[in-house]
């Protein structure tokens, strides 16, 4: 057993912490243990500074331009989020305006994408775990429609695209379903109607288009997708739905594009998943899932639990977790409004386009995507350019401590190398000139060294 802290200890350490600067204290002069539990307590102060020393190691999370997720809140966010950090955001009983605030952002959620019916759909921990909530509810109702039809339902399959997020390719493994996924090719990295419908059979529990791909930042052709599958379903007497990844740009499309019909307005979509942490605007820790109607989300998958007390409907993978992320979610709701939201979604469009641009007339770079649709782009070095790489470009941007990702393009565009940048609230058009500053003192760092061999790629990026 651990020895107990003589109290002759306790006042040699307060008297330590009293007299001795920060640096000098006893337990800043000694290691700690990093891999077991220390023998005795230290200093409040002491713990939070070594702590604090070591997270200084870490990149500077307002300079990564690789992250989606928000870096920045105001500080009446961050306020609120600390007040609610002890409340469990299963335990509506208990906590029954927190669990009203998660209500109305569901509402806000579902009203925002145009569902006839408000208020059908969960709070996740991010998207993730919203895609695997959407991702079974379209396995339960295809499985029901083949056992009402007296028909298999043991070899399910998905409509997807190389380049969705992993979140997917987990979802089927875990869930035993057959992935067919579209292949990207060069100059195309969105999937199209006529790939989506050469793959779909009677099995096909639906089909995933994403607004806002992680690569690009594009836009998939979500409603002549939607149009093409329609016609098949009339045609063979399938009912293949649709679900739309809109993690990236379901907090960006009803403000910077609102004519644009991705979401309920199109009748085979029936549910949407979306980031919260993305634009959003709220810190890491929430996604959001609705779906169209009640009929929509099977009721096998929504559990009653009573134990906490009060009857309590949970669609979720998770348990207990804080209640803070949602009640900054409410924050923003209720801070920005619709104009709030556009606002900045159209500064961080305006900052982004003119990085881009930018970036294209330094001379080596070809864009893929400008940051028009959400502001996030993507660009290549020029054919030709064979003394360095994009990747070279993004370790020698670490030394200026920016964080820009390098990656090669989903299965049959691998040949394709590229970096990123993701604009986000908190990216001024002050950082960006910086940044750009500081790509253009990169590429003139490379040029002239013609006769050296260009960085090879990372391992495959995924986000």
């Amino acid at each position: 057993m651990p020895e107990k802290t003589s109290p002759a200890r306790l006042d040699a350490d307060a008297l330590d912490a009293t007299l001795a600067p920060a640096y000098a204290r006893r337990g800043m002069q000694q290691p700690i243990p990093k891999n077991r539990l220390p023998e005795h307590e230290m200093a409040p102060d002491t713990a939070y500074q070594m702590i604090h020393d070591e997270l200084m190691l870490d990149g500077n999370s307002r300079l990564n331009m690789a992250t989606f997720v928000t870096t920045w809140m105001e500080p009446q966010a961050e306020r609120l989020m600390a007040e609610a950090f002890d409340k469990n955001l299963i335990d509506k009983d208990e906590y029954p305006q927190t669990a009203e605030i998660e209500r109305r952002c569901i509402n806000i959620v579902s009203s925002l994408f145009n569902a006839p019916e408000p208020g059908v759909g969960a709070s996740a921990i991010g998207s993730s775990e919203a895609v695997m909530l959407a991702g079974m509810a379209l396995k339960w109702r295809w499985r029901a429609r083949r056992q009402a039809e007296g028909k298999p339902h043991d070899r399910p399959n998905l409509i997807l695209g190389a380049n969705v997020q992993v979140v997917w390719e987990k979802f089927c493994r875990y869930w035993e379903i057959e992935p067919r996924y579209i292949p990207m090719q060069q100059g195309r990295y969105v999937i199209e109607p006529d790939e989506v419908l050469a793959r779909t059979d009677e099995n096909t529990i639906g089909v995933v288009a994403i607004l806002g791909t992680t690569f690009t930042g594009e836009f998939e052709p979500i409603g002549a997708i939607h149009d093409a599958l329609e016609q098949q379903n009339a045609s063979s007497g399938w009912a293949i739905p649709m679900h739309i990844d809109a993690a990236s740009g379901g907090f960006v499309a009803p403000f910077l594009h609102p004519e644009l019909k991705w979401d309920f307005r199109l009748p085979l979509v029936k549910s949407i998943n979306v980031s919260g942490h993305k634009y959003g605007l709220v810190y890491p820790g929430v996604g959001w899932v609705v779906w169209r109607s009640q009929e929509d989300l099977p009721e096998d998958l929504v559990f009653h639990v009573n134990y906490l007390g009060g009857d309590m409907p949970t669609c979720t993978l998770n348990f207990s977790r804080p209640g803070n992320q949602v009640v900054a979610q409410y924050y923003n709701f209720l801070r920005l409004g619709h104009a709030g939201y556009r606002q900045i979604m159209e500064a961080l469009r305006d900052t982004a386009t003119t990085l881009a641009k930018g970036i294209g007339e330094l001379g080596p770079f070809e864009l893929i995507s400008d940051g028009s649709a959400i502001p996030v782009f993507a660009f290549k070095l020029r054919d030709g350019i064979d003394h360095y790489s994009v990747f070279d470009i993004s370790d020698k941007l670490r030394e200026f401590g920016w964080q820009v990702p390098a990656y090669t393009m989903p299965e049959n565009a691998q040949a394709v190398a590229v970096l990123r940048i993701v604009v986000r609230e908190g990216f001024s058009e002050d950082m960006a000139q910086m940044l750009l500053a500081d790509i253009k003192k990169v590429v003139d760092h490379f040029e002239p060294l013609t006769d050296r061999a260009p960085k090879s790629p990372a391992p495959q990026f995924a986000h």
